[in-house]
C-alpha cells in the first residue's frame, strides 16, 4: 500500500493550494481528482472544436493576492485582464448604464438618472471599502472555536474584536447592517435610482438563495466587493486562458513543490481506524495509506458520501444533514459566430461587449424571478448576467467567433413539477427568447449552446445540489458556524480528516482562502 503524509480529496482549486502549501513544507501530498482535469469549477473546457469554454466559474477577483504571490502564480501563466467597463445594464425603455473602472466616468453615468446617487456614490464605495478592510482580515483566518471551550478560545475572540478598534461608529452600523440586512434595504438607504439598485444588488444575489429583499443577502453584495485585479481593489476580470488557467497554475506550483496529482482517480471511501484516518480506497479498489486527508469536496459528500456514519458523532451527522446545500443557479455557455447587437446600444464591438452585461431592470424583477424558485419552479423572467472573455483574449475561439457565458438566477435544484432532464433545452430556449427581446440578433449568431442546469452541475462537478458555495452563505451558515457549530476550523471529528474546500471558512468563490487556512492547521499536526 502506498504512503503518503497527506492525501487531497478533489483537486480543485482550494485543493490544489492546500496540496501546494504542504508539499512546499516538505510533505508528501498526493492529490486525487476524479475527473479528467483538474480544477473543480475552476475550468477551461473545449466542449466544441476550437471553443474554450470557462464552463463553471468565469470570473476572477477573489483569489487572494498572499496565495498569488507566495504560489508564484503568474510564474505559472496567471493572468488576468480587469473589466471595463465593469457593468452594462440595458432597459426595456431602451436605456442603459454603465459603470466603469474610472469612478469619474461611473458618476457621470449615475448622474444621468440621479445627480443624488451621483454626489453619495463615492461616500458609499469608501464605506464599503473601509467595510470589506476589516472583513477582508478574516478571511485568511482560521475561525476561533464556538462556543467558545477555554481562556484560550476567549482570547482568540479579543483579537478579532480588537481587529475592529479604530473603525469609525458609522462603519460599524454598517457592518451589522451588512450582515443582517437584504441588499435591497441596504442599497435603499443610499439610493433612489432603480437602474443604479439593480446594477449594484445583481452582487447580492449571484449564487444565493433569495431574492434582493432577503434578509443576508447585503453580505453576499460585501462578498463580491472583497478582491481585487493587479491589486486594484473591487476589479474582476477574465482570465487569459480561461478560469482553467487559474486551477493549471495553482497544480503547476504545487507539482513544481514536489506535490503528485493523479486526475481520473476517484475516491470511493476514506479509510478509519480507532477513530483516526489511515488512508482512502480508489473505485478501482486500490488503497492508498495517509497521515492525514484533506477533503476539497463538499461537507455533505464528503462527511455522508465517504465515511460510514458510525464514525461520526451523530449530532454532527444531524447537523451536516441540515445544512442547507440546495443552489439555484445555472450556466449557459454559447458558441457565437458574431457579436450580440443590443437594442439599448447597437453597435459592435462596444464597450458594452467587454463588461458584464446585466439583464435585470429592476429590483421587483429579480425579486419576481426569485418568488419562481422558492416555489420551485425556474423563473419564468430570470436574471441574467452576460460575459464574453473573447473580447479580451481571442485565442478562446476560431478567429471571428466568440464565446458567450450566461449565468442566471434562479434555477432551482428541487422542482416542484418534472426534472431537470426534460425541461433543461426548454428552460434554455426561454433564456434565449429573453435575450432577444434585447439582442435582436442573437438566436443567429449562436453556433452551439450548453445548459447546465444545477442538476448538471452536481453530476459535472460533484458539487451537492449544485451549490456554486458548497452551501448556502447566510450568517447561520458562515464564519464560526461553517460547515456546523463547533467544526469551523478545518478540523473534523475524525482524527486527521480537513476539511479543505468551500464547504468551510470562508465559502465560496475562487479565492483559495479556505485551501490556504487548512493548510495551515493540517501544517500544527502533519
Amino acid at each position: 500500500m502506498a504512503k503518503h503524509d497527506a492525501i487531497i480529496i478533489g483537486g480543485g482549486h482550494n485543493g490544489l493550494v492546500t496540496a501546494a502549501y504542504l508539499a512546499g513544507a516538505g510533505k508528501s501530498v498526493l492529490v486525487l481528482e476524479r475527473r479528467e482535469l483538474v480544477g473543480g469549477c475552476a475550468v477551461t473546457e473545449e466542449i466544441w472544436p476550437g471553443y474554450k469554454v470557462s464552463t463553471g466559474a468565469y470570473l476572477s477577483s477573489l483569489l487572494q493576492e498572499r496565495i498569488v504571490r507566495e504560489l508564484e502564480l503568474a510564474r505559472y501563466g496567471y493572468q488576468v485582464d480587469a473589466k471595463d467597463p465593469a457593468f452594462f445594464s440595458a432597459f426595456p425603455d431602451g436605456s442603459h448604464f454603465f459603470m466603469w473602472q474610472d469612478r469619474a466616468r461611473t458618476l457621470s453615468e449615475i448622474a444621468r438618472f440621479s445627480r443624488h446617487d451621483a454626489e453619495v456614490y463615492p461616500a458609499y464605495e469608501d464605506q464599503l471599502e473601509r467595510i470589506s478592510q476589516v472583513v477582508e482580515n478574516l478571511l485568511l483566518t482560521v475561525p476561533p472555536q464556538f462556543p467558545p471551550g477555554s481562556v484560550f478560545d476567549f482570547i482568540d475572540y479579543l483579537k478579532i474584536a480588537g481587529r475592529l478598534r479604530g473603525m469609525r461608529p458609522k462603519d460599524m452600523v454598517a457592518l451589522v447592517k451588512v450582515f443582517t440586512q437584504s441588499a435591497a434595504e441596504f442599497l435603499d438607504e443610499w439610493f433612489e435610482s432603480e437602474q443604479v439598485k439593480v446594477t449594484l444588488a445583481t452582487d447580492g444575489v449571484i449564487g444565493a438563495n433569495g431574492g434582493p429583499r432577503s434578509p443576508g443577502t447585503a453580505y453576499i453584495l460585501l462578498h463580491h466587493c472583497m478582491g481585487a485585479v493587479a491589486g486594484h481593489r473591487g476589479l474582476w476580470g477574465f482570465v487569459r486562458g480561461g478560469m482553467g488557467a487559474v486551477s493549471e497554475a495553482i497544480a503547476a506550483s504545487a507539482r513544481t513543490r514536489g506535490a503528485t496529482i493523479r486526475t481520473g482517480a476517484q475516491v470511493r471511501k476514506i479509510l478509519v481506524r480507532g477513530g483516526r484516518v489511515y488512508g482512502v480506497v480508489m473505485e478501482n479498489g486500490e488503497e492508498i495509506e495517509a497521515g492525514a486527508i484533506a477533503s476539497n469536496l463538499d461537507p455533505k459528500a464528503t462527511f455522508l458520501g465517504l465515511l460510514d456514519e458510525a464514525e461520526l458523532p451523530p449530532d454532527f451527522v444531524a447537523a451536516i444533514r441540515r445544512f442547507r446545500i440546495e443552489g439555484t443557479s445555472a450556466k449557459i455557455n454559447l458558441a457565437l459566430a458574431g457579436l450580440p447587437e443590443f437594442r439599448a446600444l447597437p453597435g459592435a464591438p462596444g464597450p458594452h461587449h467587454r463588461a458584464t452585461m446585466h439583464i435585470c431592470p429592476n429590483l421587483e424583477y429579480v425579486e419576481r424571478a426569485w418568488d419562481d424558485a422558492k416555489y420551485g419552479r425556474p423563473s419564468e423572467k430570470p436574471l441574467l448576467e452576460l460575459t464574453i472573455p473573447t473580447m479580451y483574449d481571442p485565442s478562446l475561439a476560431p478567429e471571428g467567433r466568440h464565446v458567450m457565458g450566461i449565468f442566471l438566477q434562479y434555477a432551482p435544484y428541487t422542482l416542484r413539477e418534472g426534472c431537470w432532464d426534460d425541461l433543461r433545452e426548454p428552460f434554455g430556449d426561454r433564456v434565449i427568447g429573453l435575450i432577444e427581446e434585447y439582442v435582436p440578433n442573437i438566436r443567429d449568431i449562436i453556433e452551439h449552446r450548453q445548459v447546465l442546469t444545477p442538476l448538471d452541475l452536481e453530476r459535472r462537478f460533484g458539487i451537492t445540489g449544485g451549490n456554486i458555495f458548497h452551501g448556502e452563505m447566510s450568517l447561520d451558515q458562515m464564519f464560526v458556524m461553517r460547515p456546523v457549530a463547533g467544526w469551523a476550523r478545518y478540523r473534523t471529528p475524525v482524527q486527521g480528516l480537513y476539511l479543505c474546500g468551500s464547504g468551510a471558512h470562508p465559502g465560496g468563490g475562487v479565492m483559495g482562502a479556505p485551501g490556504y487556512n487548512c493548510a495551515r492547521e493540517m501544517l500544527k499536526r502533519v
